[in-house]
């Protein structure tokens, strides 16, 4: 989705944090936003959503931040804001093992009603319960190696790579579009001009 509908931004992006509930969905959220933290279990009914404006790679970028509830039985709501999503935040708790065992489920949720080329990425939280862990570092990189993709562990209480990990997803966003428009400027140029190559050709032989 490009800012090709507001002209106040280059690009418009849409973003979705999903995954297991408890993971810490909406403390990331709320760390990003407004750079706080909640001891206390925020429970998203349904869906909540921020808004977030960057400046990145030189291009003004307006990004909303959906964040999902994680429990089952809202997976029937949630499943239709995906429609649109430039990217997504697949969360897990480094103390919880059966939230990571989850992410193939969430990953399939994904397929199934994301666009093709949604940018996924994925986030093993509370990284400062070290005492705690349950999933190592290496088991998370693996999995996202598996998938494609990127990998980074962050804390919503201690605000560690937390910003690092919206950042991250924005720009690889950003440079694959930019990728996009110069490879179609490229071929509606050739389109434009299809006999270019035969016009220098014809001019070669009637000058020999």
């Amino acid at each position: 989705m490009s800012g090709t509908t507001d002209p106040q931004y280059d690009y418009l992006l849409k973003y979705l944090i999903i995954g297991s509930s408890g993971v810490g969905k909406s403390s990331l959220l709320l760390r990003y936003i407004d750079d706080k933290y909640s001891n206390e279990h925020i429970v998203t009914i349904g869906v909540d959503f921020k808004i977030k404006t960057l400046n990145i790679k030189n291009k003004k970028t307006k990004i909303n931040i959906w964040d999902t509830a994680g429990q089952e039985r809202f997976k029937g709501i949630t499943g239709s804001y995906y429609k649109g999503a430039s990217g997504v935040m697949v969360v897990y708790d480094i103390t919880d093992a059966e939230s990571f065992n989850k992410v193939n489920d969430w990953l399939i949720e994904i397929e199934k009603n994301a666009p093709n080329a949604v940018y996924k990425i994925l986030i093993g939280n509370k990284s400062d319960l070290l005492d705690d862990r349950k999933i190592t570092y290496d088991q998370g990189k693996d999995l996202a190696d598996t998938y494609g993709m990127k990998f980074i562990e962050t804390s919503a209480k201690s605000s560690t790579n937390v910003e690092n990990s919206f950042i991250t997803m924005t720009e690889d966003i950003i440079e694959s579009k930019m990728k996009s428009t110069k490879e179609k400027t490229k071929q509606q140029n050739v389109i434009l001009n299809p006999n270019q190559g035969n016009d220098l050709t014809e001019k070669k032989k009637s000058c020999c």
